[in-house]
């Protein structure tokens, strides 16, 4: 990944298997949501190739990308809901696009991805009316309006309150479960990669290229790189509290054919 004559990651090879939450992390500015960019295919790579199972979506052309595309939903950073529009017709606004429903249809639609989110009843209200945790969940809400089978994440938890990061991130694995969805998430919160993380890839910004592969609670307690130890463990690794929680065990993914690689 590069723009221009700087590189910002090179080397990259990991697997997203299907039904997973695949945690990209590191520290700020390391390229996490550079990275989300070219698996989504708003970036391109410098070199190298994103695959989704068996097809190559670097190389595929527009129409072969769209019809991939339809199969993604993205929560940006920032929610990206339109501000003149109310939850239901920002909700409805890819169903327009990429369906045939009738307004009725879609109407119901959008009432049944908001009550999903837990924003029942909200049909009518615009992003102004709400609270930011709300945003996230109504931009959550119209990720998974055409029911995805890979859902990416751009650090959904920030600007959140911890109370609404966790019902966030209980959200998140719900959804996985209830949709069957493969997730791809870019966070540095320590909080939300410990609760969802089943595999990760930490991006290191000093040697330009990962730095660990895995599990984030064995990469916690395995890695051998110091850099990966030190961001897992909040800097101190004599701190017992910097351990994760075990009772916040996250399903473990099925084994199952790769869903997205990113090899470049």
């Amino acid at each position: 990944m590069a723009y221009g004559d700087f590189v910002v990651m090179r080397d990259l090879n990991f697997t997203v298997n299907r039904g997973e939450i695949f945690v990209i992390m590191g520290p700020s500015g390391c390229g996490k949501s550079t990275l989300l960019r070219h698996l989504i295919g708003l970036n391109e790579p410098a070199r190298g190739e994103v695959w989704y199972g068996d097809v190559n979506f670097t190389q595929a052309d527009l129409i072969a990308r769209r019809r991939m595309v339809r199969h993604f939903g993205v929560l940006y950073q920032s929610g990206a809901l339109w501000s003149s529009m109310t939850l239901a017709e920002n909700i409805g606004l890819p169903l327009e696009e990429f369906t045939d429903l009738t307004r009725d249809q879609i109407n119901e639609m959008a009432s049944l991805k908001l009550s999903l989110v837990g924003l029942k009843g909200f049909e009518n209200y615009y992003p102004s009316q709400i609270s930011g945790g709300m945003q996230k969940r109504a931009g959550l809400a119209r990720a998974i309006a055409l029911d995805p089978h890979v859902l990416f994440f751009d650090e959904p938890s920030a600007g959140l309150d911890p109370i609404s990061s966790r019902l966030l991130d209980d959200l998140i694995l719900e959804l996985r479960d209830s949709l069957g969805a493969t997730v791809v998430v870019v966070t540095h919160e320590l909080a939300s990669i410990f609760t969802i993380g089943d595999n990760s890839v930490f991006l290191d910004p000093g040697t330009h290229t990962m730095g660990a592969l895995g599990n984030p609670k064995d990469l916690l307690e395995h890695c051998d790189n110091p850099i990966v130890h030190r961001f897992l463990s909040r800097g101190d690794s004599q701190n017992p509290d910097a351990a994760p929680d075990k009772g916040n065990q996250a399903a473990a993914a099925k084994a199952a054919p790769s869903s997205v690689r990113s090899n470049g």
